[in-house]
């Protein structure tokens, strides 16, 4: 089992920044990737982000739009997020995941899953 504890979200005003962190149970170099998610109330879960630990190739959702990076800090084995020019649509549960699977990292059905941390922007 791999265990993934998000921390980092919170309450700010729209353009302001956030880093969120993903605390990994085991090396995030034994998965094959790692991504961030999110969901608001009422929609459906969306991809912000994903990793793959090999490449070190970055992809990320069409909304970010250059507002955020997806990196790893390999000595504290976490996973970041850091999102600036944060708006109102940005306000979602943010989840960390990963998966050990190739042919998963694409899609949105990752293995493995945190808790959650909420982001809030406000206008």
């Amino acid at each position: 089992q791999v265990q993934l504890v998000e921390s980092g979200g919170g309450s700010v005003q729209a353009g302001g920044s956030l880093r969120l962190s993903c605390k990994v149970s085991v090396n995030i170099g034994g998965t094959a990737c790692m991504g961030w998610f999110r969901q608001a109330p009422g929609k459906e879960r969306e991809k912000v982000a994903h990793f793959y630990t090999a490449s070190r190739e970055r992809h990320y959702g069409d909304f970010v739009k250059g507002r955020f990076t997806i990196s790893q800090d390999i000595a504290e084995n976490t996973l970041s997020l850091q999102m600036d020019s944060l708006n109102p649509d940005d306000t979602a549960m943010y989840y960390c995941a990963a998966d050990l699977r190739l042919k998963y990292c694409s899609g949105e059905t990752y293995m493995y899953w945190g808790q959650g941390t909420p982001v809030t922007v406000s206008s």
